[in-house]
């Protein structure tokens, strides 16, 4: 029988390599083609089963390649799969005549549209279901990749083009990477995936081996690195501090890491760059998975459905977090102290938390600790004057992915809300 064909037009080089490798293992014969034109003509010439098109096309708009494939007989009956970063409603009804099945929106969520193509093509194309999440983000130049639950092989093919797109994103050259596999228990079986996932992160990086380190308490991880010569520099380790410190003294070898210099270093890292979300293609995370919107655009008009508590006793703190936040309609819940706030918690839900460190009573650390223990699960946001690297380091390992340090501006705590309600991988 032969081979389903799939046409992919699609300006992004790294976009076209990732379907391309993963439709072509799933057994589809698979084509691509770099602009308008170039899609034109590969239409005309290959007549595949099913077209993938991006709205954003150049050298011929994606309206007027769908315009030649209709008038010519032998592929005006192609199914289409139309991609967009954006589109306006009305511009995607004037293209609902030219055979379009699924649209779908940029970032991609892999599974959503594996299974479409199963549907439209008539044939199954398997997705490894095992439970993981994969979150992947650059803080200079170091890229650390969070691993939990379990290892995905579809999720950590995915990683392979995170990667580089976030390290073309961000100009990098010369990258750290700090793995942190959570919450899972790995065996033997995990062997293949783990494999796959060094390899992912030695060929799509081009980081030395030296300059990966793997955070981890799995004695599996562990023997299965140090088993294989060919990672042997790779370190695995258990202490969060040791992990960093390799990682940041390796970053500037020319330096001396003094205390206000590995202050600096650790404050930087714990500061998340954010980057044009427009020029994400893929998404590391499943349909079933939900995330908040990135764009001002988006979170303006989801704004009044959000719910933000600041819990800090400095009342121009606060005020401030509901002035930002007022202006996109979100609602925002002061809470003086640290046991206030945790009692508000057991019983209402938030989609986001601004916590300061140093409170009377129950202060930040001991709000964390009680999260945990309730087993509330929620993304802060550490707003506090303290900046020495023990308390960076504390709230790191208490599961804190941001850290602002006062005095804060508006618009800081705006582009740092977007970046942990954005959608991720």
């Amino acid at each position: 029988m032969a081979r389903k064909k799939v046409l992919i037009i699609d300006e992004s080089d790294l976009f076209r390599e990732y379907l391309k490798d993963r439709l072509t293992a799933a057994g589809l014969d698979v084509e691509t083609a770099i602009n308008g034109l170039d899609g034109a003509v590969k239409l005309r010439n290959s007549l595949p089963d099913l077209a993938m098109i991006d709205y954003n096309l150049t050298r011929r708009t994606c309206k007027e390649v769908l315009e030649e494939k209709n008038r010519n007989p032998n592929t005006s009956s192609v199914p289409v799969v139309l991609t967009a970063q954006k589109i306006d409603k009305n511009r995607l009804l004037e293209l609902v005549p030219f055979n379009i099945r699924r649209v779908i929106m940029k970032p991609i969520k892999i599974d959503g549209l594996l299974a479409a193509l199963s549907e439209i093509l008539g044939m199954k194309l398997e997705v490894d279901s095992t439970p993981c999440v994969i979150e992947a983000h650059v803080n200079d130049s170091i890229v650390f990749v969070e691993i939990a639950k379990g290892l995905n092989r579809e999720k950590v093919d995915l990683l392979r083009f995170k990667i580089a797109e976030l390290l073309e994103l961000y100009a990098i050259r010369n990258p750290r990477i700090l793995v942190m596999l959570a919450d899972m228990d790995l065996s033997f079986v995990d062997g293949t995936n783990m494999e796959l996932l060094i390899r992912v992160l030695l060929d799509r990086s081009g980081a030395k081996a030296r300059h990966i380190k793997f955070l981890t308490n799995s004695t599996f991880a562990r023997d299965f690195v140090r088993g294989r010569p060919e990672f042997a520099e790779i370190e695995v380790l258990t202490n969060l501090q040791y992990a960093m410190d390799g990682l940041l003294t390796d970053y500037d070898p020319q330096a001396e890491m003094g205390e206000g210099k590995a202050e600096m270093l650790a404050e930087k890292v714990l500061t998340a760059q954010t980057h044009e979300a427009g020029r994400e293609s893929i998404e590391m995370r499943f349909e079933g998975e939900a995330k908040k919107p990135l764009s001002l655009e988006a979170m303006r008009e989801a704004g009044a459905g959000l719910s933000i508590a600041v819990v800090d006793d400095d009342f121009v703190i606060q005020e401030l977090v509901k002035t930002t936040f007022g202006a996109i309609s979100a609602s925002v819940s002061p809470y003086q102290d640290g046991r206030e706030f945790i009692e508000a918690a057991k019983a209402k839900s938030f989609d986001l938390v601004f916590l300061d460190l140093l409170m009377p009573g129950m202060d930040g650390f001991q709000v964390l600790s009680r999260l945990r223990a309730e087993d509330i699960e929620l993304p802060v946001i550490i707003l506090s004057a303290v900046s020495q690297r023990e308390a960076v380091m504390r709230a790191f390992q208490a599961g804190v992915k941001s850290y602002l340090i006062k005095p804060l501006k508006p618009d800081q705590i705006l582009k740092k809300t977007l970046e942990i309600l954005k959608a991720n991988f």
